[in-house]
């Protein structure tokens, strides 16, 4: 079939086409240490309580509550890790540490913090000594049994992806080996005569350098997956053949490929896959991008598994802009996601846009949080503001660095002016956004 016989279909028909071809990759087990980033797929239960015993929230002393201010002697000292066995009776106290909380000795029932306190000289028999300066409440400063966590809690569920506070509660509960789901294992291939190696120098005439394979094999990774590099396929029939047969044999869960879209002679991806498998779709009502193209292949020579491939244009923002929108819900979707699209949020153009009046733009910005960025004509308060990258041109890479966002801006004539409430696709942590000059004011009194 010719590029031009497939019909336009929109970004959200894409990525819900996308969607309805992918299945989420079965169970494995991993140790606690391969669990990050992971998405659980059975519920993890705590096995005991937390804290197992009562524990000290404060340095101090433990005491009997009813015996109120006075001097008293040091029986004892509790220390995390450690217990004196004498028990604290009416009368007396023994030191306590917190740390992660030391228990509290049997017979007291408050802890006194240290500051409430003043040590005195050491009695008959070099018995310690000390003055509690403050009368305490029964239960204060006091964790009791399982105040953080029950015994059979549910702690975690399925569906969670485990991050950097779900590890410490992981092995809180001593949950050392974990049922979570596969990741998707991800080949990546470039295609095109004109594609050299990033380490060729100099340059041939016509060769460029091949920058999408890197970069959406560092896309692939950051997302999860497993990467497989397939190198560049040249343009002939036969040696694009062998490299999808050797993606086949590598047994990929996923082919990214990228050139090889459009409608030349030598783009010879979509009739391949059109021979081999299903075309979805080949052509998306979308700046930049419009030739990205989603096929499924049925292996019987495998048990009849699937195949999802993408092939993304070769330009090298339009692969950029494509794997975000449609191949990163997918790779989500495989590795467990319950939500695998991407967040979208509101901020406000630091500069007018001008609409394109055939197709809706994915357009690279930054956004950060603060006054209106120097530059920006609108007189408003601090908001988060969408700061373009410049040239949009699907060829400048360079639009793409420092990009956390696309904005999504509709198909019109006209502009959008500086100050528009405009929506944006969150591509990347907002945890390294820019700093406004003088920073964001803290809230007051703090």
């Amino acid at each position: 079939m010719a590029a031009a016989a497939y019909k336009m279909i929109s970004i959200p028909e894409a990525q819900d086409i996308v969607l309805s071809h992918t299945r989420p990759l079965g169970a494995v087990t991993v140790g606690l240490a391969g669990a990050l980033g992971r998405v659980l797929a059975e519920e993890v239960r705590a096995p005991d309580s937390l804290p197992p015993f009562p524990a000290s929230i404060k340095d101090g002393y433990a005491v009997v509550a009813a015996d109120g201010v006075g001097e008293f002697p040091v029986v004892g000292e509790s220390r995390a890790g450690h217990l004196d066995q004498l028990p604290v009776a009416p009368g007396s106290v023994a030191y306590i540490t917190t740390g992660r909380g030391a228990p509290v000795p049997p017979g007291a029932d408050a802890v006194v913090q240290v500051e409430d306190t003043e040590k005195l000289p050491d009695g008959e028999g070099s018995q310690r000594r000390v003055r509690i300066c403050k009368a305490a409440k029964a239960g204060q400063d006091i964790r009791p049994v399982g105040s953080d966590i029950t015994e059979g809690d549910t702690v975690l569920q399925a569906g969670e992806r485990v991050g950097v506070a779900e590890m410490g509660i992981l092995a809180t509960v001593g949950a050392v080996s974990l049922k979570v789901h596969a990741t998707p294992r991800v080949a990546v291939l470039s295609t095109g005569d004109e594609v050299v190696d990033p380490s060729t120098a100099p340059l041939g005439p016509g060769q460029i350098r091949d920058a999408n394979r890197a970069m959406l094999l560092a896309a692939a990774a950051k997302a999860g997956a497993e990467v497989v590099d397939m190198g560049v396929a040249r343009d002939t029939e036969g040696h694009l053949e062998g490299c999808l047969a050797a993606a086949i044999e590598q047994r990929v869960d996923v082919l990214i490929t990228s050139g090889g879209v459009s409608m030349g002679d030598r783009d010879l991806i979509k009739p391949l896959l059109a021979r081999e498998g299903t075309i979805h779709f080949g052509r998306v009502r979308m700046k930049p991008g419009k030739p990205l193209t989603f096929a499924t292949l049925t292996l019987p020579q495998q048990g009849g598994r699937q195949m999802l491939v993408f092939g993304l244009p070769g330009n090298p923002v339009s692969s950029f802009v494509c794997f975000h929108l449609v191949v990163l819900p997918a790779l989500r979707k495989m590795g467990g996601w319950a939500e695998p699209q991407l967040r979208r949020v509101a901020a406000r153009l630091a500069v007018d846009i001008k609409l394109d009046p055939e197709r809706p733009e994915y357009h690279r910005c930054t956004l950060q949080w603060g006054p209106p960025p120097l530059g920006s004509t609108p007189a408003l308060k601090a908001a988060l503001w969408a700061v373009s990258t410049g040239n949009q041109i699907s060829s400048r890479l360079l639009s793409a660095r420092s990009a956390n966002a696309l904005l999504e801006i509709p198909c019109a004539s006209g502009v959008i002016k500086a100050g528009s409430l405009v929506s944006a696709l969150l591509i990347d942590d907002l945890g390294g956004m820019p700093v406004p000059p003088g920073g964001v004011p803290v809230t007051p009194g703090f």
